[in-house]
């Protein structure tokens, strides 16, 4: 039904600690798909009928704490046109109010009365010109109608929230075309094509401080550690609709007077975690998950459980049930007899089997802690990973702790990486607002979130020499929130492969007792679905979503050749007291594509003889970079591609005879 009902239909929602202020959280939410940038005369807009909802739990007490309300409304400044924007005025200009309660929707405030909705970028003539509004440029309108509520909480110096709401480029990122065809991503035959390159949505951002947020108004310089579970807040979105709408006789001119919306409120789409609704819940199943809240889900778990204990995309990475028929998610398998005896594919019993053992003393599967959350029933895998990602949050306790340190066992205590539990059933996405910001410009930032920081957590030397808590770069991101940057799509599909088990110490089948860095390990991190970025760059500021795309653009952006190198977790020697040891080589390629100067950047562990390569997609050599000896360090290698024809080729780096590492470039022209 939803997909009929664009205007109420949430697309995606972001929470992050804000990187300029850390003492602020950003929340994101969008609605409105698939906005072609010149869809005019009448351009997309905010639905005056429609009730736009961010939610907000900071406590286990099953409903929300605070709830932020925006309602929209157009007014028609020249009727007698039939283009949005002439001589300053908008045919339909878009204003809103917003309402705050802070007893779970008892009451409400309303902290902000007057805020406007920047148009479409239509173009220049419309926005720039005298003709138009006259403005400096696209963005004046953007930070112009950036409000602040002017009411702050505790002891806070700010101005309260920061409000915008608008047009934006959809940030999302992801080849739909090929995940939709039956999985095939990455395409077998041509190249991922982002299925929102050039294309915007609406957007409701919102900037509020850690200490409104947090359950007893705490600034985050009072959190016990970086992992303090009381900083923990879930949050989700929802668009509600009146029950009943009327289409009148035409009496006026009015187009007020066409129709009108009575009765109760009625929820018609909601969205915490990313990909939910899409690619987990059955089609059968969706208007009604649709209509539900968060706290609804875990009463409803006999309808619903079952998607996330035994989920439908497992099938496709599994050879014993459909996984030759998708040959694209050939890289993911499930672990069937990971340490040799627990089988997490549909069907099998996971970790059942441990229930009620007294090995489970201490951890979180134990019965008295939340054994009858996690361990439910026999033939319910994945209810022990899958399940609390997207339902309860993930607790700081064992075997939710990296292998580091576990000796091989994954019921030990190990290197504390996640708390972002917050048990309450419901699909939400859970921060925890203490855990500190990894810069942008940190060379550590990856957009695999916290995939990405159980990597260096295994194997860097500067995190895995010590079970303590520690910051490891992207322990904030998704799943711990997410942020912009966050590749979703491949980390829930790594996750659905049964990555997350890995990191923990169920490995895969292939673990040889020594060495859990194993091709099948390789082949889950390496995976991609072939787009790993957006369209264009994030603002390094509030809203950090970009300028909406002009009706004027023409669409070059996101080239269809974009697929992304895979990173490697590199070649490993055998695992050392802690559980895995260092990569050899970390590098990276800018900018790829390439049209003609290249900087490929790299980091050795140790004195090395390095030999650079470029082979063609058929494995020909090419072209030598590189072939010397090296000490430990990080170097810079600057080269020209201008001789490439354009297509596919792999960068090949090798230590001391061996490939470290490969990198996919693509030659664009």
């Amino acid at each position: 039904m939803i997909a009929n009902d664009p205007q109420a239909d949430n697309t995606d929602l972001y929470a992050f600690r804000n990187p300029r202020n850390p003492n602020k959280v950003v929340i994101i939410a969008n609605y409105i798909p698939f906005q072609l940038p010149e869809g005019g005369p009448n351009f997309y807009q905010f639905g005056e009928d429609v009730r736009y909802e961010i939610h907000i739990d900071n406590r286990a007490g099953g409903g929300d704490d605070i709830v932020y309300r925006f309602m929209f409304k157009n007014q028609n400044e020249d009727s007698t046109t039939f283009f949005h924007v002439r001589l300053g005025k908008e045919n339909l200009k878009t204003t809103y109010t917003v309402d705050r309660s802070r007893d779970g929707g008892k009451s409400f405030q309303r902290i902000l009365h007057d805020g406007v909705v920047p148009p479409p970028n239509i173009g220049p003539r419309s926005i720039t010109s005298k003709v138009g509004l006259n403005a400096p440029n696209y963005d004046s309108l953007v930070y112009k109608n950036i409000q602040y509520s002017g009411d702050p909480v505790g002891n806070s110096m700010s101005r309260g929230e920061r409000i915008f709401a608008g047009p934006v480029d959809d940030p999302f990122f992801v080849d739909l075309g090929g995940i939709f065809d039956l999985g095939d991503a990455p395409r077998q035959m041509g190249h991922a094509v982002d299925g929102l390159r050039c294309k915007n949505v609406s957007s409701i951002a919102l900037e509020v401080d850690i200490e409104a947020l947090q359950k007893d108004h705490k600034p985050v310089s009072k959190a016990k550690n970086i992992l303090d579970p009381d900083y923990v807040i879930g949050i989700w979105a929802s668009a509600s609709r009146q029950r009943i709408k009327t289409l009148n006789d035409a009496k006026s001119n009015d187009p007020k007077s066409f129709e009108s919306h009575s009765g109760d409120w009625v929820q018609v789409s909601r969205l915490g975690m990313p990909l939910t609704n899409e690619a987990v819940i059955p089609i059968g199943f969706k208007d009604y998950w649709n209509r539900l809240t968060p706290y609804d889900d875990l009463s409803e778990i006999k309808e619903f459980g079952n998607f996330f204990y035994n989920p439908e995309l497992a099938l496709y990475m599994d050879d014993a049930q459909f996984g030759g028929a998708v040959p694209a998610f050939k890289p993911l398998r499930i672990q069937k007899k990971s340490l040799g005896q627990f089988d997490f594919s549909n069907g099998g019993n996971g970790l059942y089997g441990l229930k009620g053992n007294k090995a489970l003393d201490g951890t979180a599967l134990a019965e008295n802690a939340f054994g009858s959350l996690l361990l439910p029933a026999p033939k319910s895998p994945r209810s022990v990973d899958l399940w609390p990602i997207f339902h309860t949050g993930v607790p700081n306790l064992p075997p939710y702790q990296l292998a580091t340190g576990k000796q091989g066992k994954p019921l030990a205590a190990g290197k504390p990486f996640i708390s972002n539990f917050l048990p309450n059933g419901g699909d939400m996405l859970r921060l925890n607002m203490a855990v500190p910001v990894t810069k942008r410009d940190d060379s550590a930032f990856s957009s695999l979130g916290l995939i990405q920081a159980a990597v260096l957590g295994l194997t860097d030397t500067n995190y895995n020499k010590t079970t303590d808590i520690q910051f490891i770069p992207n322990m904030d991101g998704f799943p711990n929130g997410r942020r912009l940057e966050d590749d979703v799509t491949r980390i829930e599909l790594q996750a659905v492969s049964g990555i997350v088990l890995a990191a923990i110490g169920l490995w895969y089948d292939d673990f040889d007792g020594v060495n859990p860095v194993t091709p099948d390990l390789l082949n889950v991190y390496g995976y991609s679905t072939g787009v790993g970025h957006n369209d264009t760059t994030f603002r390094t500021r509030f809203p950090f979503v970009q300028a909406p795309w002009s009706g004027t653009h023409v669409c070059n952006c996101g080239d269809d050749n974009q697929m992304q190198q895979r990173p490697s977790m590199g070649a490993f020697p055998a695992a050392q007291k802690l559980g895995i040891a260092t990569p050899q080589v970390f590098a990276s390629l800018s900018p790829n594509p390439v049209v003609s100067n290249s900087t490929l950047k790299y980091k050795l562990d140790a004195s090395s003889q390095v030999k650079i390569m470029v082979y063609d997609g058929s494995g020909k050599a090419m072209k030598v970079l590189a072939d010397k000896k090296q000490d430990a360090g990080t170097y810079t290698l600057q080269w020209n591609a201008s001789s490439l024809m354009k297509g596919a080729y792999f960068i090949a780096i090798s230590k001391n005879g061996a490939v470290a590492q490969t990198i996919r470039l693509i030659k664009a022209k």
